[in-house]
Parts: structure tokens; sequence; C-alpha cells
């Protein structure tokens, strides 16, 4: 077998055999395939793109190019769920733990954030102590003993995704759907879950622009789950503002503890609730959404949820008492308030989440390269959204910060936010379902 005959075969718009793409995957991490021979291929499969069969056999490719999670020693229905990432999404530290409540086994292993997008891995270490590092049995036994556990992903899982995402990076080949699905589940599928529940995020703060390449990546990733023998669905969810109020990682942490105990906002309290009712479905917890909808609103009313995320928190080596005390958070040296300037009364059209993101990320929320540290107590909170009404001088955000860029930031956020004379109707942030 040569690689240039494998390349030829892609860029005539032919089938790869399972064969084949094991050959591509093990040759490419074992250093015996050129970096300039995958660009070739990565680019061709680009524009010819690949077929179902194609994207599960390459995923399970990389899958099988590192270490696999067993969760045998986890007792019950065990349940991953993923964010393709976007602004303000603290939504896997209100959903696992409510899921964990409602009797899923949540052992999730979880990333940093990167550019405008915030990582739920930050988030956790902002919590004083929080470790997301632990030994494989203390993962198991605290899985089993709670129901949760979010730690970061061991540095063997899916090398060969490693390094065709880095290649990717520089050859512009990212945007890809067979290849942006086939590194997503290959990690999903490396972490051993039997069901996974996929958020793929959409709009201006989103990798996916529009509903339609949303939709093609989710029924693609939907398609190589099942394929696999993992039931899996996806949902697309709007990303054209930010995710709830809180930008930034201590920010983020409050308002998820928040919303466990009943106070969230309406838009990030209808996502959390609709994604626990979608894990109770996919693993037969429930028969019914209604069914599972209520149990969901039980373990929110009667702090059940809540109570899990204490114990993992505590679990985990973290100082559990910031659940009802906020001030062991780190906070900002300073806050500043973004006030609407216009002379009447008027709707607020759009609060573009990208830019409310990068304005977190000059502030020191997030990160430009992966060495960068972040600093847990800055970050933005919105203090108006889609739909509500301001009056001249209203505050629309709260801008928290240590002194690192603040005047350009706050500048941002004004930037961020566009106004309507005529009333704006909120809409739901869930678009589609794909099962």
């Amino acid at each position: 077998m040569r690689m240039v005959d494998l390349i030829l075969k892609k860029r005539n718009k032919e089938e790869l055999s399972k064969e084949e793409i094991n050959y591509i995957i093990n040759g490419y991490t074992k250093g015996e395939i050129p970096d300039y021979q995958v660009s070739a291929l990565l680019m061709a499969i680009y524009f010819n793109g690949m077929t179902n069969e194609e994207r599960l056999n390459l995923t399970l490719a990389m899958l099988k190019s590192g270490e696999e999670i067993d969760l045998s020693k986890i007792k019950g229905v065990k349940c991953d769920k993923h964010s393709t990432g976007g602004v303000g999404d603290k939504t896997s530290l209100v959903v696992a733990p409510l899921a964990a409540a409602c009797g899923v086994k949540m052992a999730k292993m979880s990333g940093r954030g990167l550019g405008h997008t915030g990582g739920t891995l930050d988030k956790l270490e902002s919590i004083p102590g929080c470790s997301i590092s632990i030994e494989s049995d203390e993962f198991f036994n605290q899985v089993n003993k709670i129901g949760l556990a979010i730690i970061g992903q061991t540095a063997n899982i899916t090398p060969a995704d490693k390094l065709l995402y880095s290649l990717r990076d520089v050859t512009g080949t990212v945007e890809s759907i067979p290849l942006i699905s086939s590194s997503i589940m290959s990690k999903k599928l490396a972490s051993g879950a039997d069901n996974i529940v996929l958020d793929v995020k959409v709009g201006d703060g989103a990798f996916m622009k529009n509903v339609e390449q949303a939709s093609e990546l989710a029924n693609a990733m939907v398609n190589i789950g099942n394929l696999a023998n993992r039931k899996t669905t996806a949902v697309l969810t709007d990303m054209n503002e930010p995710l709830g109020c809180a930008v930034g990682n201590s920010l983020e942490v409050i308002e998820a503890i928040e919303t466990l105990k009943g106070n969230g906002p309406a838009d990030f309290v209808e996502l959390c609730i609709y994604f626990v009712t979608e894990i109770l479905l996919v693993c037969g917890i429930c028969n019914t959404e209604t069914e599972a909808k209520e149990k969901v609103l039980e373990k929110i009313a009667n702090g059940e949820g809540l109570e899990k995320l204490s114990l993992m928190i505590e679990a985990q080596h973290g100082n559990k008492e910031v659940i009802n005390d906020y001030s062991l958070f780190d906070k900002a040296s300073e806050i500043i308030e973004v006030k609407y300037l216009g002379k009447k009364p008027c709707y607020i059209q759009k609060v573009e989440a990208l830019t409310i993101g990068e304005a977190a990320m000059m502030l020191g929320a997030g990160r430009e390269t992966k060495e960068q540290d972040v600093d847990f107590a800055v970050g933005i909170v919105l203090n108006k959204k889609i739909g509500d009404l301001v009056n001249p001088n209203d505050t629309l955000a709260y801008v928290h910060s240590n002194g690192k860029n603040t005047n350009v930031a706050v500048e941002k956020v004004y930037e961020a936010y566009s106004f309507s004379d005529t009333l704006v109707e909120k809409q739901s942030k869930i678009i589609k379902v794909i099962r």
C-alpha cells in the first residue's frame, strides 16, 4: 500500500476502505507518513468529503490510536454530554449534577478554553482547591459513589486526533464536516460512555455560523455514534448571544450554582432542563419528555442537584463552602458599569456573542494560546439581553477587571449591543433535535 495512491484515490472522489484508513492513521501516528502527504489527503477530503462508512472508520482508527477508557467498573447507565463551544457556556456544571441526581452516571472528561470560548476545566479550577486531575481508581470510585466526576482528558486519548488537528489548523482544512465530526466523536467514544448527548452551537459565537452547517455536523456525529453502537442525540442551540448572563470563570460558576438553587437566567435554565431531559430519555431513565422534565424540576426544587455539585467539589479536593459563600472566589479589583448612551428608550436587538467573548478574553478570562494562564476573577455580566427594554443611562453590563485592557474591553462590550425602536421577541435557545 502506498500513501500517494490513497491521495490520488481520494482526489478522484473514490471511497477509502477501512484497511486503507487504518494504514494512514497508524502510519502517521508512528511518524512513518510525512506531514506533506497527510496535508494533501486532508485537502482532498476537504473538497470531496467522505461517506458515512469512511467517517466511522476514520473515527475508529483515531480512537484506536491511543487509550480507551474502560468504564465497566462504574455501575449503572453512563452518559457523556459534549458542547462544541460557546460564550457563557457553563452548562456542564448544571446538567451533570442534575443528571447524576436523576440516577445517570456522569463520568465526564472536559477540555480547557481557547480563544473566545470558555472551558469547563478552567471554570472548575476557579473553585479554591478543586482538582481536575485524579487517579483512575479514584475517578471510578467517585462516580460509583456520587454519580459524578468532571476531569481533564488523559494525554493518551486519541493521539492521532491531536496530530491531525494541529495539521488541519495550519493547512486550511479545519472547516471540514468529516474531519470535525471524526475528531469530536473519536474523543467521545474513547471516553467510554454508553450514551452521548451533543450540544451543537449555532451562530455568531459558535464555530458553525448557520443551521445548515450545524445540521450537517450534527447528523454526521449522530450517525458515527449510532454506527459505533452508542446511542447518540444532538441538539442544535442558539449562540447568537452569550448563554446566561455571566462570561468568565468564577462568574460562570456562581451563575451555575444559582441556577441549581432555582435562580438562574431564563435562557440558561431552559437549556439546562432541556439537556437533562434528553439525557434521561437517551439513557432510558424516563419514557416521555413530560416525565423527564418533571423529574429534573423536582431535583432543582429539592436541592439534590446542588448537593451533587457540592459532593463533586469536595471529592475533587475543592472548598465546597463556595456553594453558599461566593466571597471565597477570586474577586476583580474593579467593576465598571457599561451604560446605554441613547437618548430614548429602545429594545435590545442583538448582543454579539463573539464580541463579548473577545472582550472577556482581552480582560484575561480566556487564552489566545494554550500556554497562557487565565484570570479566574475577570469577565462580563450582562444586565440586558435580547428583547429587554432599556432606558437612557440604564446599565447594559458589568465589566469585572483587574486592569488588563479594561477600557478597550468596555468599548467592545458596548459595541456588541444593537438596539431597536420596536419590540424584539425573545427566542428559544433550542433550534432543532437530531436523534
